[in-house]
C-alpha cells in the first residue's frame, strides 16, 4: 500500500448532453428563443430578479418547474436523466425502489455584472446547470472545497498547489455541456465580466 492515499472525494460529472454538434447547437437555438420568450411575459420573474438577481433575469422566483410546461425543456429533461443516472452510478449511490426525479428546472440570463454568490442546494441530491449560450470570456462555475470550514489553523496552500489539493476550482461554461454535482458542494458564478449575455438552465434531482 502507498503511504499517501486520498479518500473521500468530492466528484463533478462534465460532459456533453448531446453526443452531435449539430443536435446540440439546434437544440440550443431552441431553448435560446425560449428563454427570451420567458423572460420577455414573466412580469413576476422580472420583479423577483430587480430584488434577488441584480442585473440579470431568473425565472427560479417565478417558473421553477418548466420541464412540466414546456415540450423543449421537457426533452432536456429526457437528456438530463441519462447523465444523472451515469453520476448516481459513479458515486455507487444505491437508489433501491427509488428513482431520480427533477423536481426544478430555472433559467438564468446573466449580462455584464450579474453574479450569483455562494450558495448550495437543500432538499435535492444532485444539482446542476446545462449551457445554452457562453459568449467568449464569461464567468465560469466556481466550486468550494467542502471541508474548509474545518481546517481551523492550517497552513495555506502553495501557489503551485495540485488541483485536488487547491480550496477552488472552477469550470468553464461551455455552451451544450452539462455539469452535475451533489447538492450539499456550495458553488457560485462571480461577476459575468463581458457585456453579452451568458444564459444557463440550472435544476435539482431529488431522490424518491
Amino acid at each position: 500500500m502507498p503511504p499517501l492515499q486520498s479518500w473521500f472525494p468530492t466528484q463533478i460529472y462534465q460532459s456533453r448532453l448531446l453526443r452531435q454538434a449539430s443536435a446540440s447547437q439546434q437544440f440550443n437555438r431552441e431553448l435560446l428563443k425560449e428563454c427570451h420568450q420567458y423572460r420577455d411575459f414573466d412580469d413576476a420573474g422580472r420583479k423577483w430578479s430587480a430584488k434577488n438577481y441584480p442585473g440579470g433575469y431568473t425565472s427560479y422566483g417565478s417558473l421553477d418547474k418548466l420541464h412540466r410546461i414546456s415540450s423543449t425543456f421537457g426533452d432536456l429533461e429526457r437528456h438530463l436523466q441519462r447523465h444523472a443516472r451515469s453520476f448516481a452510478q459513479a458515486l455507487d449511490w444505491d437508489l433501491g425502489a427509488g428513482q431520480l426525479i427533477l423536481t426544478d428546472c430555472w433559467i438564468n440570463i446573466m449580462p455584464r455584472q450579474t453574479a450569483h454568490s455562494m450558495h448550495l442546494h437543500p432538499n435535492s441530491v444532485i444539482s446542476g446547470t446545462y449551457y445554452v449560450a457562453t459568449p467568449r470570456g464569461c464567468a465560469g462555475l466556481k466550486f468550494e472545497d467542502p471541508r474548509l470550514s474545518k481546517f481551523m489553523a492550517a497552513p495555506p496552500r502553495t501557489a503551485t498547489a495540485r488541483r485536488e489539493n487547491q480550496l477552488y476550482i472552477t469550470y468553464p461554461a461551455a455552451a451544450g455541456s452539462i455539469i452535475l454535482f451533489e447538492s450539499w458542494l456550495r458553488h457560485e458564478v462571480p461577476a459575468n465580466p463581458v457585456a453579452a449575455e451568458r444564459i444557463s438552465i440550472s435544476f435539482n434531482f431529488a431522490w424518491d
